[in-house]
């Protein structure tokens, strides 16, 4: 399969206002965060699914564009798709419960028939080994877990609903309540007030040359991490946005410098009263707390890259 010729890494810098940017279902939906430092966290498996959204609104009825992991999708009605091609003269594919490659080439074919037509598995790679397997895939890109720049305070905010359910509902609130309070149902949302995040992600040529990730893939990735927030709009996520976006390109496949060393080229300072200050700075310790993104400042150093290795300002 063909894929790109080389190696990528790059930093990508998200915030949130008055949102949820990814909730814990094991703690009531409140904000992630890293219980030590209170640093708030974004998942790889959110920011994934917001990419596999972008593409899936934009391009997916175009050829090798669909997505594997949607909403409500049965996995082995995606297999099916892939032994249909491979086994076009089997009758018992639609009915059989159990299906696995009987020869190591057939399992090739079958793998790569997924690669080649759902853009997330060149992308994400795919665990296929369900009772319809198609094997496994190691993808191109890699994410880390995003972390906010600072310590984030979560807030639990009540709100309430005016109407009643069910007219059962509205005759229980009406006996003994007064006019302004009769309907109302209370509930609760978690909100982060402002927060920066900050993800990592490595784009490795040679798994993208054994899945077939192209150029053409690449620069679709590019334009959703740029352009995702903006068609994922929710009350529950407030305000979320693209802040920067800045890439490695390594001249070689296998690379050409450590990834942290990249990664520490690019910074991100408070900005307080027309000076620039390091995260954690005393003199910072009556400044009022960040809610904007012009309360920070994200410097990257361009001079004097290592050997073979380009920086790209995306965003």
């Amino acid at each position: 399969m063909a894929g790109i010729q080389n190696r990528y890494d790059f930093v990508y810098l998200f915030d949130v206002t008055n949102g949820n940017p990814n909730g814990d279902p094991d703690a009531g939906n409140l904000p992630r965060m890293d219980p030590e430092t209170s640093l708030g966290l974004v998942t790889d498996v959110c920011l994934k699914r917001k990419v596999r959204n972008f593409v899936a609104l934009t391009s997916e009825s175009r050829e090798r564009r669909k997505i594997y992991v949607t909403e409500n999708a049965i996995l082995n009605d995606q297999h099916r798709q892939a032994y249909r091609v491979v086994r076009p003269d089997s009758k018992d594919i639609e009915t059989s419960k159990k299906l696995s490659p009987q020869t190591d080439d057939e399992a090739r074919k079958l793998t790569k028939w997924m690669c080649a037509n759902f853009y997330d598995i060149r992308s994400f790679g795919a665990v296929m080994g369900t009772s319809i397997n198609c094997g496994q895939v190691r993808g191109a890109i890699q994410l880390t877990f995003a972390r906010s720049a600072e310590p984030i305070m979560p807030l639990e905010i009540s709100i309430t609903r005016m109407a009643a359910t069910n007219e059962a509902e509205k005759k229980s609130k009406q006996e003994g309540a007064d006019e302004r309070t009769e309907n109302r149902t209370m509930g609760r949302k978690h909100i982060v007030p402002y927060g920066l995040y900050r993800a990592h992600g490595f784009i490795n040529a040679k798994l993208a040359e054994r899945t077939g990730f192209d150029d053409d893939d690449l620069t679709l990735f590019w334009d959703a991490l740029k352009s995702m927030f903006e068609h994922d709009r929710s009350a529950a996520r407030g305000e979320m946005s693209a802040r920067k976006l800045i890439a490695f390109k390594h001249k070689d496949a296998l690379g050409n410098a450590h990834a942290h060393e990249l990664f520490d080229r690019v910074t991100v300072r408070r900005f307080h009263d027309g000076e620039e200050f390091a995260i954690g700075d005393k003199r910072l310790h009556n400044a009022p707390p960040a809610r904007a993104f012009s309360d920070y400042r994200v410097n990257v150093n361009t001079a004097n890259p290592p050997p073979g290795v380009e920086i790209l300002q995306l965003i």
